[in-house]
């Protein structure tokens, strides 16, 4: 079975509406719904005082009509009785100032209030529901990420800062402390980072994102404990959801969910859609160890920045298609039926104002057909593999983040995914590797490491026996600077990788925004340049122009069995799709099929391999004709 389905809100509408939405469902071959996401003021209105009649009518419904649902808890949006009770546990922003009750995640996870009624109404939902015959799984809280900064959570952070560095002298040499004097002498002196008079304490706000991340999976980890003793046949799960501001290391959570379940938006309107979607799905299936579900995307609309822009016929297909190739269980969006009110109301939906009459539910039920045709042959075929992996590292996202680089344009997300399009440009078939993450690095011919800025010295001797052992390394600037507390690895950079690659950095350049640089193979490339000192590293181009003209660019160190190529400048697009084609036919590493169109991918899951044509004219792979916006699944071979 391939899910198909998404959140379901009934409600915000009238129980008239609810028979209308089963038959609908049914219709478009929707076989789960995601419900009670939000509903937390309606299952208890007022403190002890439930009203469950209606999610038992809701569920009722949805069972008789073959539909089985996703049952959430509802502890992303607490209602206002609990926050007029417990102001206390409203969230405090970084400038101090407690938010008011009127949103979504108005809430501190360290509250002892907050967590108090978390496990009570995961509890009585647990009690009733952990047996009804409609339940497939259960959906905890919604998009975990909320920061808080309070007192209460203050006190929990240096709780976490006790057991993490365990002395106080360990964490001032861990944290720079002698760095204008801000060295502590009681563990109560310790706050989380908040607004102050200039540049803030890089290694206090790493260790303060990593802290929110423990914290939320501890709540997370209490609700799905009580979930699972009233039933252990459910799996339990909740949303990952990705954004600079997410406190969340999705590489560490993924192993206390039964199934990664991951949430994804793409924000271009043009091709990028389509590069991001196939993005998405490699790293979710990285976290996920091959299998995962997407729970939410949008049907029929891209958000770009300032813009809903509505995808064109087949697009939801392509998109939803190519999620399941790359080993998703589903496709699941948000949401079935447009709002009417409230602050999402032009959000995206499978039933959108209009009604059914309406292209995007036209296109559902034809995805509907089209997923239970493919299940038998998809449901159970194992996920994509590959030859060629990508380093993903939330703590080195984060650390990046921090004010006072050389550059205010460093972007983490950016350089992750540029190497990934050039990937898939490339029509290179990628996974997800994660630092300090158990991984059989020998299973790939070659690695990519985008800005791995914190290596710690597990991750340096692991790549190192990977060069050894035979692999195929490419390193971008600005990784292996630091350890993971941000202290900067002495001697030179990349200091973690200095050894194999052959190279000693001791300038870095960044460039004006828009600045060209050319280097003197062709290649382009802008933002950053290096002062490059080989040392035993063979230069493969040189900086053609600029300050560091006849300097190396691009080296390649033979080390053990395999090669380290150092990349120190900001390539464009073309050129790093360029270079790392050349390294994967160094690798012995083929397209998954070679001679593509292109604007055809083809992505290999099990014995089927799935054709997108992602270009308007019709395109021809082989023997089989793929019309313009529209897709083949055929045998692989």
């Amino acid at each position: 079975m391939l899910f198909y389905g998404g959140d379901y809100n009934p409600e915000q509408w009238p129980e008239e509406v609810w028979d209308e939405d089963v038959t609908l469902m049914r219709q478009a071959g929707v076989n789960i719904a995601t419900v009670g996401v939000f509903a937390w003021s309606d299952l208890e209105p007022e403190q002890g005082r439930y009203e469950f009649g209606w999610l038992d009518r809701v569920l009722d419904r949805l069972h008789t009509g073959g539909i089985r649902v996703a049952l959430a808890t509802p502890t992303a949006s607490p209602p206002p009785w609990f926050t007029l009770a417990h102001p206390e546990a409203l969230p405090v922003n970084a400038d101090g100032v407690r938010l008011t009750h009127g949103s979504r995640d108005t809430y501190c996870v360290s509250s002892p209030a907050y967590r108090a009624a978390a496990r009570d109404i995961a509890s009585r939902m647990a009690e009733r529901y952990a047996h009804h015959p409609a339940l497939a799984m259960w959906h905890v809280h919604n998009e975990y990420g909320t920061d808080c900064r309070c007192d209460v959570t203050a006190a929990a952070f240096r709780t976490w800062l006790q057991k993490r560095h365990g002395d106080l002298d360990v964490l001032n040499e861990a944290w720079t402390t002698s760095f204008w004097s801000q060295r502590y002498s009681d563990w109560a002196q310790i706050t989380p980072p908040r607004a102050t008079q200039y540049l803030p304490n890089p290694a206090q706000a790493l260790d303060f994102r990593r802290f929110l991340s423990d914290e939320l999976l501890g709540g997370y980890i209490e609700q799905r404990d009580l979930l699972r003793a009233a039933n252990p046949g459910v799996p339990v799960t909740t949303n990952f959801v990705q954004g600079g501001w997410v406190s969340v290391d999705h590489a560490r959570w993924a192993a206390e969910v039964d199934l990664v379940a991951v949430d994804h938006y793409p924000d271009d309107a043009g091709p990028g859609a389509e590069e991001e979607t196939a993005f998405a799905g490699d790293l979710a299936r990285g976290w996920g160890g091959g299998s995962w579900l997407l729970m939410e995307t949008a049907p029929n609309l891209i958000y770009t920045r300032g813009r809903m822009h509505a995808k064109e016929p087949g697009r939801l297909t392509r998109h939803s298609l190519n999620y399941v190739a790359r080993g998703s269980r589903g496709a699941m969006y948000f949401q079935w039926r447009q709002p009417r009110g409230g602050a999402e109301l032009f959000h995206s939906a499978l039933v959108p104002h209009a009604g059914p009459d309406t292209p995007v539910f036209r296109e559902a039920v034809g995805l509907g057909r089209t997923l239970r045709d493919l299940a038998p042959r998809v449901a159970d075929a194992p996920p994509p593999t590959a030859e060629i992996a990508l380093t993903w590292d939330a703590p080195s996202w984060w650390a990046l983040q921090a004010p006072a680089f050389p550059a205010e344009d460093i972007d983490y997300l950016g350089a992750v995914r540029q190497a990934h399009r050039a990937l898939y440009r490339a029509k290179l078939a990628t996974d997800f590797v994660f630092p300090d993450v158990p991984a059989d690095l020998g299973s790939y011919k070659m690695i990519v490491v985008p800005q791995l800025y914190l290596v710690s010295d597990a991750t340096a001797s692991a790549f190192r026996d990977y060069v050894a052992a035979g692999g195929h390394l490419v390193v971008s600037y600005l990784s292996g600077i630091a350890a993971p507390d941000t202290r900067i690895r002495l001697g030179g950079y990349p200091g973690a990788f200095r050894e194999i690659l052959g190279v000693r950095v001791v300038e870095w350049h960044p460039q004006a925004p828009g600045a060209p640089i050319t280097l003197d193979d062709g290649a382009t490339a802008n933002r950053w340049i290096e002062r490059v000192e080989t040392a035993g590293a063979e230069t493969v181009s040189r900086y053609g122009d600029g300050p560091m003209a006849g300097s190396p660019a691009i080296t390649r160190n033979r080390f053990g069995a395999g090669s380290a190529w150092y990349v120190s400048t900001g390539l464009t697009d073309d050129s790093l799709e360029a270079l790392l084609r050349r390294v994967a036919e160094s690798a012995g590493v083929a397209p998954v099929l070679p001679g593509l169109p292109p604007q055809v991918e083809a992505v290999r899951r099990g014995d089927l391999v799935f054709l997108f044509n992602h270009g308007a004219a019709p395109a021809v792979v082989g023997e089989l004709a793929i019309p313009g916006g529209g897709f083949r699944v055929t045998a692989a071979g």
